[in-house]
């Protein structure tokens, strides 16, 4: 009797992972794929064509999705997939998974350190889980809804600055050819936070900045326009460590929205005053 309940025992099926279960997987994915793209990683790719430009990240993009893909898809079969990192507005209904690759790339083939790679879950436009690897320095940063964000383990808060004045703040460009309006805003609000902050930093990509504002080390990031990939992970990191992430007016973000903004509480309210004029 004792040998049938163990065998009983022993062949129920396993119940659903739970996202705590997953988010520990996600981010042993994302660390996999990194490990990829550090072997590719050394001298500056050479160039001459937009072609070859787009055909050196492509390779980048396919050599971590070769890792990063199957093992998702097994975490959550049923789950949509999305890897453009240019793809923006809302998703169907149900799961997703919205995933950066090479985040940065273009960083990447020119042999600069700032580049990532991101996985997030996405449940009925919800993100529910993140893991961000940064394969230069080992760091995974992730974050769980109700759970908080973290650096390998290690609990993240944003920065308690609360005078805009004293703040370090970031902004990125989300696209290579944005549209002549968003560029000339992106230009127009970098004057104004040079007038109101105290440092303004920019560069891309878009995730590392999210990932400082998160760590407390930078007080505010905003950027126009946008696609998933890039907002979607830190806007849940940021969230989960504490601060606030709205458009540049003050208003709910959402992935339709056309700016986007995420700050320490203290000065987020100023940084809204200074993007709105």
């Amino acid at each position: 009797m004792s040998g049938s309940t163990q065998t009983a025992e022993t062949a129920a099926p396993a119940g659903p992972a739970s996202d705590t279960d997953l988010l520990a997987q996600t981010a042993d994915a994302v660390r996999a794929a990194g490990s990829v793209l550090r072997e590719r990683f050394g001298d500056a790719v050479a160039y001459r064509t937009r072609e070859e430009l787009m055909d050196a990240l492509a390779a980048n993009d396919d050599a971590a999705l070769a890792v990063l893909r199957p093992r998702l898809t097994s975490l959550r079969p049923d789950a949509g997939w999305v890897e453009d990192e240019l793809d923006g507005g809302a998703l169907p209904p149900g799961e997703w998974w919205v995933v950066d690759p090479a985040e940065g790339n273009v960083n990447h083939l020119h042999a600069l350190p700032e580049w990532a790679v991101t996985a997030t879950l996405v449940r009925d436009n919800r993100p529910v889980l993140t893991a961000v690897h940064l394969p230069l320095t080992g760091q995974t940063y992730t974050a769980l809804t109700g759970a908080g964000a973290h650096l390998d383990g290690r609990p993240l808060h944003v920065s308690p600055t609360a005078d805009l004045g004293l703040g370090l703040v970031a902004t990125s460009q989300a696209r290579p050819d944005e549209d002549e309006d968003v560029v000339r805003r992106i230009g127009s609000s970098i004057t104004a936070m040079l007038l109101d902050a105290l440092v303004v930093r920019v560069a891309v990509p878009a995730t590392l900045h999210l990932l400082n504002v998160a760590a407390g080390r930078i007080d505010a990031f905003w950027q126009f326009a946008g696609a998933r990939a890039d907002l979607l992970p830190g806007a849940l990191l940021v969230t989960e460590a504490g601060g606030q992430v709205s458009d540049a007016q003050g208003r709910p973000w959402t992935p339709q929205s056309e700016s986007f903004l995420a700050a320490a509480p203290g000065v987020h309210a100023q940084a809204v005053t200074t993007l709105s004029r």
